[in-house]
């Protein structure tokens, strides 16, 4: 039991929640962009939250499903087809032996998730089904124990969590929340207003190891000579140059550059959803914000 790629995309892999505890080795943790979508699509088709999960950037893989499964899109709207018709989001969909799965276009968004009800048999690396290394190619095949017929049929993920998270991963008009990092305090008084107060874009250099910001030149107000210390996904650091870099799920796992802040955890989705043709602006927050945004969020998927 499998499904096949019979055509490579851009950057499609196998993601999940990641691995932890092996940066001090210098091992990325991996895992996915929008994790926020990988739980809405493994909730709606009640596989645990951090089940893995295929994800997919446009132009994306061509699937063909070798047995029965059932499945759910969600995450960025890249019109997916299934046999040349048109699919939903955020439904299980059920898919037949040789059925062809397709991405027509990215309407909106830039992840997409696809959660399939089974266990996947691909082997993992220190517990993780993440990409370390292997992006899908042409002849690939993605081994699943085919589980669809544990599907309770009376079971419907709540409809209003859907839409809010819906919502809240493409509203591009509020700002991305960051709580202040070590290097904050050395930026200049103008820096830190144009970082508050002016909009931002994502440029073309832009990847699951970290997104380069188009906008207002920053500077420190003495060059400063930083160790290099850990980082994760959501640091946002001042290059040289004066532009801004921020750390996503292929991030290293330390830097040396002027760590400005972090974008806090609840917001990474919605910052990973943004196209670059999209402004951005950030606001201050604090940490126990942070979490407690966090955890009204997270609630939402445990009943």
């Amino acid at each position: 039991m499998s499904i096949k790629i019979i055509k490579k995309g851009i950057a499609d892999s196998i993601q999940d929640q990641g691995r932890y505890g092996y940066q001090h080795l210098g091992i990325q943790p991996n895992g996915c962009m929008d994790y926020l979508s990988a739980w809405l699509g493994n909730a709606i088709l009640q596989n645990e939250l951090n089940h893995p999960i295929l994800e997919l950037h446009f132009p994306t893989a061509q699937i063909q499903f070798t047995t029965n499964h059932t499945i759910c899109i969600t995450g960025a709207n890249f019109v997916p087809v299934l046999n040349e018709k048109s699919i939903a989001l955020n439904t299980p969909i059920q898919v037949s032996a040789m059925d062809t799965l397709s991405m027509l276009q990215p309407l909106e968004g830039k992840t997409c998730y696809v959660a399939i009800k089974g266990n996947f048999e691909n082997p993992q690396w220190l517990h993780s089904y993440s990409y370390h290394g292997k992006r899908f190619e042409k002849e690939d095949q993605i081994l699943i124990d085919d589980q669809s017929q544990h599907i309770n049929p009376n079971f419907q993920f709540n409809s209003v969590v859907i839409e809010k998270v819906h919502h809240f991963l493409f509203n591009n008009h509020t700002p991305i929340r960051i709580i202040p990092g070590p290097a904050w305090q050395d930026l200049t008084e103008d820096s830190i207003h144009h970082l508050l107060n002016s909009p931002y874009s994502i440029t073309p250099h832009a990847n699951r190891m970290g997104f380069q910001l188009s906008g207002p030149s920053l500077s420190l107000t003495t060059p400063n000579a930083y160790l290099s210390s850990a980082v994760t996904r959501g640091t946002i650091q001042l290059l040289p140059n004066g532009s801004i870099f921020v750390l996503m799920a292929d991030h290293q796992t330390i830097g040396g550059y002027a760590n400005l802040g972090q974008i806090i955890l609840v917001d990474l989705p919605r910052f990973a959803q943004i196209k670059t043709e999209h402004l951005i602006k950030f606001s201050l927050t604090k940490l126990a914000t942070a979490h407690n945004l966090y955890q009204e969020m997270y609630a939402q998927f445990k009943h």
